[in-house]
């Protein structure tokens, strides 16, 4: 599952990393989960956590990678977050896939869209059931109607974005190729509890 979310942090005193440790000491204090995290090594059996860093135009590309569940036979579950690290100490979360991490809170689901076939039938055709969509923009906005992240569906249509607790609504990008957009729908994330689950549907046009 792919995600992507719409995040930045300023270099503390507001000077730019000058080389690429220093890129990756910025995208390693984004959370306080990477602690700890050293270098992809390819020759370490069982490295459950690592980074990777690639200079890039405008500075550096860090991508982080946390796997847990039997790790010494490759991990059964993995996460990796990238971060764009500009050359002015602006740091992005441009990308995050993977298995739904440990203890986290947060809406995980699935972007369909329907119909895929002119005539509805009973009983339905498999062949005819709701699409994924991919590249679906998701933006969550708090009760103050502050946009705290965003999401965008996997080619598979999955989704997964990390929210504290509390209450956000949700709001669908409009998607070429489909009509309108979904209705705004409000979520509540739990403390302690499963990640919300959220079913979102585009219309195709097909009638």
């Amino acid at each position: 599952m792919l995600l992507t979310l719409a995040a930045c942090a300023a270099t503390p005193g507001g000077s730019g990393p000058t080389d690429a440790a220093a890129a990756t000491r910025l995208a390693l204090a984004q959370q306080a989960r990477f602690a700890g995290i050293g270098p992809l090594d390819p020759n370490l059996i069982g490295q459950a956590a690592w980074y990777e860093v690639t200079e890039t135009d405008d500075g550096w590309q860090v991508m982080i990678r946390i796997g847990w569940g039997d790790c010494p036979a490759g991990c059964i579950n993995e996460h990796h977050w990238t971060y764009a690290v500009g050359r002015d100490g602006k740091v992005d979360l441009v990308g995050e896939e993977g298995d739904a991490l440990p203890d986290a809170t947060g809406v995980h689901g699935t972007v369909t869209a329907g119909p895929t076939c002119p005539v509805e039938r009973d009983p339905p055709d498999p062949d005819c059931a709701a699409r994924p969509v991919g590249g679906a923009v998701l933006v969550f906005t708090d009760a103050d109607g502050t946009e705290v992240a965003r999401g965008t569906s996997a080619a598979d249509g999955t989704f997964t974005v990390e929210l504290a607790p509390g209450s956000y609504r949700v709001t669908a990008q409009p998607v070429e190729g489909l009509m309108g957009t979904p209705a705004p729908m409000d979520v509540e994330v739990e403390a302690g509890g499963p990640m919300t689950e959220l079913q979102v549907s585009y219309d195709t046009g097909i009638r």
